[in-house]
């Protein structure tokens, strides 16, 4: 029995089907990654203009006068920009060099609002509801991630509620500071309202029994609705 030849233009063929889909395969995967880093450059860079403009806002703000200042005053922005910056964290990882540089401006600037919001209530006899959150990204605090969808919940049915959110890892000395002067224990997740903190998870129900100011904005905002409907009326 003669041995079987061997079709080199068959096997040729199959090479060359097999090196095209390789070859395919290589530009799309880095066609798509090259498009995610273009995205999150992006939101980088309006991250950047948006840090910007309120650090110029803060400046504004402390020259006006108590009438033309609410305690919705920057509350927006800073949700925006926390909305965008865990979109990139998610993108990129919770140790990327970049995500941990926006994180410390992200810090800061609400460290610079938090401030603002102290001298507003001083200078206009004004005290805003705020809750000052400490986080981590490590595997050490299980329930870091449910207590950030409350607060998100929370942010949502209460707009004038300020919530600071704070990396309690973070190398950054301004949040080492505020660490201290609140004696934060490392037990998270730990929240800080009216300068007293509570640790471990704490449920939407937990945080409005413990601290009655919230159906107060809850009736504020339901109080300026009904006013609001009442005047389109008329």
């Amino acid at each position: 029995m003669e041995p079987k030849k061997i079709n080199s233009k068959k096997y040729l063929f199959s090479f060359i089907i097999t090196a095209i889909i390789f070859a395919t395969a290589i530009y799309l995967s880095n066609y798509f990654s090259q498009k995610k880093l273009d995205e999150i450059r992006n939101i980088q860079d309006k991250i950047s203009i948006d840090i910007l403009s309120s650090e110029t806002q803060f400046s504004l703000l402390e020259e006006s006068l108590c009438k033309d200042l609410g305690t919705e005053t920057l509350s927006s922005e800073l949700g925006e920009l926390e909305n965008k910056l865990a979109y990139t964290e998610n993108m990129r990882g919770v140790n990327d060099p970049e995500v941990t540089t926006l994180k410390r401006y992200y810090s800061l600037l609400e460290i610079k609002d938090y401030l603002l919001m102290n001298k507003i209530s001083e200078k206009c006899n004004k005290t805003p509801l705020s809750i000052i959150y400490f986080y981590s990204t490590n595997n050490d605090c299980l329930d870091c991630e449910k207590e950030g969808y409350v607060l998100t919940k929370l942010r949502e049915t209460y707009p004038d509620l300020r919530i600071y959110s704070f990396d309690y890892n973070l190398d950054l000395s301004a949040v080492r500071t505020l660490i201290s002067i609140n004696k934060t224990r490392n037990e998270l997740p730990a929240l800080i309202i009216k300068d007293k903190t509570y640790y471990g998870f704490q449920s939407i129900e937990d945080l409005e029994k413990n601290v009655p100011e919230l159906r107060l904005l809850r009736n504020t905002k339901t109080a300026t609705s009904t006013t609001a409907t009442s005047t389109k009326k008329n």
